[in-house]
C-alpha cells in the first residue's frame, strides 16, 4: 500500500487544506486565549506567571510529539523504502524545531519569578535543550548533503538516536531531582493534579498549537510535492 504516492494526488488534496486549517486554528487560538488569559484563575502562589503554562507546556509537548514522529516516519522510510516518509518527516521538522525553541524561551522567562534565575541546568531543562540539538543536527543535515539517498540515511540516523532522549525528558522530574515539579497531568489515569478551570485552556491551547504545526507543515509539504512535480517525477 505504500509503493505508490502519486504528487499530483497528494498535492490535490494538500494544497486545498491550509486555507481550512488556517480558519480552525484562528477560531481555536481565540478561544484559547480568552480562557488562559481572562477566564482562568491566576495561581495562588504564582499569581498571573503561571499563565505562561499556557504557552509552555503545549509547545513542550507538540517539540516532543513531533520529534517521536521523526523517528517512526525515519523507521518506516527504512522499512518500506519509501522516500514519502522522509519527506513528511522534513516537512514536520522546522515546526517541531520552532516549538522546541518556544518552550525553552518561555520556560527561562517562567522560570525568573519561579525560581529567581532565568536558566538552571536542570535535567528537564537540559534534555530539551538537547533535544534541540537533534532538530537542528536534522534540519542541518537536509541542506549539507545533496545526495538524496544518503540525507535520508543520515537524517533518519539523527531521528531515531534522538529519540532516545524523549522519554528522558518525560521521566526525567522522576529520576532525578528537579526543580520542575512532577507531573500534574497523567494521560493514562484519570487523576490529575491541575484543576479543570486550568486543564480546559491548556488542552485549547494545544488544539490550537497542534493546528498551527499541521498549518505549517501542510506548507512546507506542499512546496516540496511542487518541486518532485517540477522533476517531472510522477511518483514519489
Amino acid at each position: 500500500m505504500f509503493k505508490y504516492f502519486e504528487p499530483n494526488k497528494i498535492f490535490a488534496v494538500t494544497s486545498k487544506a491550509p486555507k481550512y486549517v488556517l480558519f480552525l486554528f484562528i477560531i481555536v487560538l481565540t478561544i484559547g486565549l480568552t480562557e488562559a488569559l481572562i477566564l482562568s484563575p491566576e495561581d495562588y502562589k504564582q499569581s498571573d506567571a503561571v499563565r505562561i503554562m499556557y504557552v509552555h507546556v503545549p509547545a513542550a509537548w507538540i517539540s516532543l510529539g513531533i520529534f517521536s514522529s521523526l523517528a517512526l516516519l525515519s523507521v518506516g522510510s527504512f522499512v518500506f523504502k519509501n522516500k514519502n516518509f522522509a519527506l513528511i518527516a522534513k516537512s514536520l521538522a522546522p515546526s517541531g524545531f520552532i516549538f522546541n525553541i518556544i518552550a525553552l524561551v518561555t520556560g527561562s522567562i517562567w522560570g525568573k519569578p519561579t525560581w529567581g534565575t532565568w536558566w538552571a541546568w536542570d535535567a528537564r531543562i537540559t534534555s530539551m535543550l538537547i533535544l534541540a540539538l537533534f532538530y537542528g543536527m536534522y534540519l542541518l543535515a537536509w541542506r549539507i548533503y545533496e545526495d538524496k539517498e544518503q540525507v535520508i540515511k543520515v537524517t533518519s540516523l539523527i531521528a531515531i538516536l534522538g529519540v532516545v532522549n524523549v522519554p528522558i525528558i518525560k521521566f526525567s522530574v522522576d529520576w532525578w531531582n528537579t526543580l520542575h515539579q512532577p507531573a500534574s497531568i497523567n494521560i493514562l489515569s484519570t487523576n490529575t493534579a491541575i484543576h479543570p478551570s486550568m486543564l480546559v485552556p491548556l488542552g485549547i491551547m494545544t488544539a490550537a498549537f497542534a493546528l498551527f504545526s499541521l498549518l505549517i507543515f501542510l506548507m512546507k509539504y506542499n512546496t516540496e510535492l511542487i518541486k518532485v512535480k517540477n522533476k517531472g517525477l510522477d511518483r514519489l
